[in-house]
């Protein structure tokens, strides 16, 4: 159903070094980069997350109550996006584990250094 998210930053070179370090462990790698966005997706596929500076030159703010979920291979994908996320700056709002939406639903949540709320999340029984 989504074409394309995108998150608003107010550092994108700071931004850029968070989600280079993060956004591998999903199989994730950066595509494209200007002075005003950072896109990144998968090998062969189009840029389907985007790291941008705000068009209208306002400053980035998140949005309470958005999270935005990536798909992970498996749990230890989902392990690894925590700790990098950890790693370099990002702060935890959910560890990695199960959770009650369904018998297989393993998500951990992160923050960014502009407060973007991002999920890794593994659907697929182990």
């Amino acid at each position: 159903m989504l074409l394309y998210v995108t998150v608003g930053s107010n550092d994108l070179t700071r931004a850029g070094a968070f989600y280079d370090a993060v956004m591998p462990t999903l199989g994730y790698h950066r595509q494209r980069q200007d002075e005003t966005e950072i896109g990144y997706g998968a090998e062969g596929d189009r840029i389907r997350f985007w790291v941008v500076t705000p068009f209208n030159r306002a400053p980035a703010t998140y949005g309470n109550g958005v999270s935005i979920a990536l798909a992970a291979e498996t749990r230890a994908a989902v392990d690894a996006f925590h700790a990098a996320a950890l790693a370099n700056g990002g702060t935890d709002e959910g560890a990695p584990g199960l959770r009650p939406f369904h018998a297989n639903f393993y998500g951990a949540w992160v923050r960014d250094h502009d407060g973007n709320k991002i999920a890794a999340v593994c659907e697929r029984p182990e």
